[in-house]
Formats: structure tokens, C-alpha cells, sequence
């Protein structure tokens, strides 16, 4: 008997933005909106200040880029965060600038 292969959905509309870019979420913080956007090891282009700790993120380490929704959000506005300082955000106080 011959093997039936299930058909692929062709038909599923491609979201380009998490396909090129990652997924955008919003989140709340410090009383404002953020989007929030996880950045894959290889997506990173260069190295980072963390404002929830001060420290370096290394070239080529995950982390998360947090901008605020109100505003046009330019790129001065964002800020490049360790995944876990992002998460723990609110339990400890970020000792560098979020704006």
C-alpha cells in the first residue's frame, strides 16, 4: 500500500514581521507601555549596556530590546536588556536609565 502524505497548508498567511524580525509583544512597565521584541544570539550585531544591571551584553547573546509604545520610539529610545533582568524587572529596580 502506498504511503498517503498529509498536504502542507499553503494557505497560512506568512507574518513577516516574526519571521524577519521576531515577534513584537506589548508589556507594561514603570506605569508606560513597551513593546518588547526577544533578539536571537545570531541576530545581535553588537555589544550592549543591560540598564537593569549595568553590565555588558556580549556580541552574539540573546536578550530582549524594549521600547517605549507612546512616541515614535526611535532608536534612541530603545533599550537592550538581559532576558533575565527584563523578567525580574519588577522585583529590583534597574540601576541604569530606562529613557
Amino acid at each position: 500500500m502506498p504511503r498517503a502524505n498529509r498536504r502542507r497548508r499553503d494557505d497560512a498567511p506568512l507574518n513577516l514581521d516574526r519571521a524577519v524580525g521576531g515577534l513584537v509583544r506589548r508589556e507594561s512597565y514603570a506605569g508606560s507601555e513597551w513593546f518588547v521584541r526577544r533578539v536571537s544570539g545570531a541576530g545581535s550585531t553588537r555589544d550592549y549596556l543591560c540598564p537593569g544591571c549595568q553590565q555588558g551584553i556580549a556580541l552574539g547573546t540573546p536578550h530582549v530590546v524594549a521600547w517605549p509604545a507612546e512616541g515614535m520610539g526611535g532608536l534612541e529610545d530603545r533599550r537592550h536588556w538581559h532576558t533575565s533582568c527584563w523578567e525580574a524587572r519588577e522585583r529590583r529596580r534597574p540601576l541604569g536609565a530606562t529613557r
